[in-house]
């Protein structure tokens, strides 16, 4: 028989069925290792995480883990789908698109926060775990039917748009934190040993925006800066929504 290709694998991840349970030396399920693997990356982040090591998490040798899946990156598709399975958790999201659309991308917020690599592993292709498949259907449901998106192809545009604005914004959020990690300084103190030269710059007269932005912008706290870019991505649709009527 033919080996496997790698897309028939990657298509069969969420049907292939378990390795039948031993009871010795320790019972495993996708269940328990894709938690262990969870909890190693949220602690030592995602480059922590590979078979051995979540086998040694576990007490059971590497080889026992490819019973339950084929490599690393099956691994961290299980452990993403296993993130938005804690964001379903919470069930549907209420009210008008608006409001059903900011309650999920608060949602991949929190868990972002929780959860500090989960970002590293968004977007390119689409996550086709049954928690994120219900994940998107609860965006794609929110906006289909609303008033102004007869069109599924809008609907598409519309939570693609939201999506790729929450991603973006998460991640920078998560280079913050990177940033902190690498330079060993918090966000103010690296403003503090920077300022001088942004305000000598400033002087030459070469950028008076930019000037705007550091002397009279109010630079509020990431939460607002979320919900305030947010607010502009909902805006931006209702508005272009109207437009189209």
């Amino acid at each position: 028989m033919a080996a496997r290709t790698k897309a028939e694998g990657a298509a069969l991840l969420w049907e292939r069925p378990e390795p039948p349970k031993r009871p010795a030396p320790e019972p495993l399920s996708r269940e328990r290792i894709v938690t262990a693997a969870i909890a190693l990356a949220d602690r030592d982040g995602l480059e922590a995480v590979s078979l051995r090591n979540v086998a040694a998490a576990l007490g059971a040798g590497p080889m026992r883990l490819y019973g339950y899946m084929e490599s690393k990156d099956e691994l961290l598709e299980l452990m993403v789908d296993a993130v938005y399975g804690e964001m379903n958790a919470a069930g549907a999201p209420k009210g008008d698109w608006k409001t059903a659309l900011r309650t999920l991308s608060h949602r991949t917020r929190d868990a972002s926060k929780k959860h500090p690599w989960f970002v590293e592993l968004l977007g390119g292709r689409p996550q086709l775990g049954p928690n994120a498949l219900a994940h998107l259907e609860a965006g794609l449901a929110a906006l289909s039917g609303a008033k102004g998106f007869d069109d599924i192809d809008h609907v598409v545009t519309a939570l693609g748009t939201v999506n790729a604005y929450v991603v973006g914004a998460i991640r920078s959020e998560a280079s913050e934190l990177l940033a902190q990690r690498a330079t060993g300084m918090t966000e103010k103190e690296w403003q503090e040993a920077t300022g001088p030269y942004i305000e000598r710059l400033i002087a030459t007269g070469r950028f008076p925006t930019l000037a705007r932005v550091v002397h009279d912008a109010k630079h509020p706290p990431a939460d607002v800066v979320f919900e305030q870019g947010l607010d502009c991505v909902l805006d931006g649709i209702a508005a272009s929504v109207k437009r189209a009527r």
